[in-house]
């Protein structure tokens, strides 16, 4: 039996889905080991979503008697703790069995696809659960049912490249409250995690980033490849009195919302792997933003580095006009908004400077069109010398820092054993 349920949050009055998930764990009647939480992110550029756009589903074996009762179980728990207030919150609750699963197994696997690269409706979400009969209950105007089903269908057809998240929760009369954490031992348990776990803390910018600031019942959440290693991280965390706790199985940094495309055929709200030519070079605009522009043969489009990435930038602005690139990330506003990038070649920087005379120093211009002369031995020179300099940059991949990652973009750190020149940000 799988239970899949999705936005039951709110941006401005906190909840998380994955709090009900946890609470739904404990009233299951099986031993933990039994139970497999799943934490999917869908398509992070839907514009109907709480920060992260995730959703939520349980794969458990229970009896037919037993599985009636936590359908009751959960609804009630999803009608205490969802924020019906917000009118963006619209929960849905899918239950689908193992039987009615078997017969749907390539039309869920599109489905759950579709939820991550691109847009579902709620009308259609609804006449596939009634078209098969899957057992469902939509609040409101029922958009949860989408990642619902979407999670539900993760959860059986299973996950091609995965991650772990262990979550730990506030006691609910902290929830209003600023986090209490040791900031040192979260920085001792990176260093001894990393890089078996990530996105705990952002380096180069000196921050803590596993932690997020709302009024909602996340503590932190510490992200890695290796349960063994998070759950150690946790233990060396000194922290405010913790609830509970939970270990999700996610698609969460696998770059499963990227897919590959051309320019002409790019569509708002996807997100794409584009292989180009810079055709104008980087430059910065208000706000701290660089941008530059790459045409692959059928169009041209910006790509933006915005502030929030912080030091990526900094490498962004070394790009030169004939350089070959493969961009990372959302297309949004006819603009690709980095995730990360491939430098696949660098032109030659070259530079035109006064020609060095025999005597050593650097001749003067002796005037327009009349080349250059040196001052001390009057040796003249008619062509400037040009030389080849160090772009500061060299060919790879390179990525945002975590203080701006995507849940779904996948660290480079993960991918040290697939390629080389590889460049985590760390």
């Amino acid at each position: 039996m799988i239970i899949g349920f999705d936005d039951t949050d709110s941006k401005t009055a906190g909840m998380c889905t994955t709090y009900l998930g946890a609470l739904m764990v404990e009233e299951i009647p099986l031993p933990a080991d039994q139970v497999t939480p799943y934490l999917l992110r869908l398509n992070p550029n839907v514009r109907f979503k709480t920060r992260g756009n995730a959703a939520v589903s349980l794969r458990f074996e229970l009896g037919r008697k037993e599985t009636d009762e936590m359908w009751r179980i959960c609804c009630d728990l999803l009608e205490e703790f969802a924020v019906f207030d917000d009118e963006n919150t619209n929960p849905g609750i899918v239950f689908l069995s193992e039987e009615q699963a078997s017969g749907l197994r390539g039309e869920l696997e599109a489905f759950s696809l579709r939820a991550v690269r691109d847009f579902i409706t709620i009308d259609e979400t609804k006449k596939f659960l009634k078209k098969h009969n899957i057992k469902h209950r939509g609040y409101k105007n029922g958009r949860g049912l989408i990642g619902a089903l979407a999670a539900a269908s993760f959860a059986f057809n299973g996950l091609i490249d995965w991650t772990y998240e262990f979550i730990a929760y506030r006691k609910p009369e902290n929830w209003e409250e600023k986090r209490s954490l040791d900031e040192e031992t979260v920085w001792t348990a990176d260093t001894a995690s990393y890089p078996r776990t990530w996105d705990t803390v952002d380096h180069q910018n000196n921050q803590i980033v596993f932690s997020p600031h709302g009024p909602d019942p996340v503590l932190f959440g510490i992200r890695g490849s290796d349960q063994s290693a998070i759950k150690d991280a946790f233990t060396i965390v000194r922290s405010e009195p913790i609830d509970r706790y939970l270990m999700y199985t996610t698609n969460q940094g696998t770059d499963m919302h990227i897919t590959k495309t051309n320019i002409a055929d790019a569509k708002e709200g996807r997100s794409y792997k584009i292989g180009g030519r810079v055709t104008a070079p980087p430059h910065t605009i208000r706000g701290g933003h660089v941008i530059f522009t790459v045409e692959d043969g059928s169009e041209r489009v910006d790509c933006a580095a915005y502030e929030p990435t912080k030091n990526f930038r900094d490498l962004i602005r070394r790009l030169a006009v004939g350089d070959l690139v493969t961009v990372y990330g959302a297309f949004m506003d006819r603009t690709v908004n980095l995730e990360k990038i491939r430098i696949d070649s660098l032109r030659p920087r070259m530079v035109v400077r006064n020609p060095r005379c025999g005597c050593g120093k650097r001749m003067k211009s002796a005037g327009k069109n009349q080349g250059y002369r040196c001052k001390k031995c009057r040796t003249k020179s008619d062509l400037p010398e040009i030389v080849e300099t160090d772009p500061g940059i060299t060919v790879g991949v390179y990525e945002t820092p975590p203080v701006a990652r995507r849940h779904l973009a996948k660290p480079l750190i993960r991918c040290n054993s697939e390629k080389k020149n590889i460049y985590p940000s760390r």
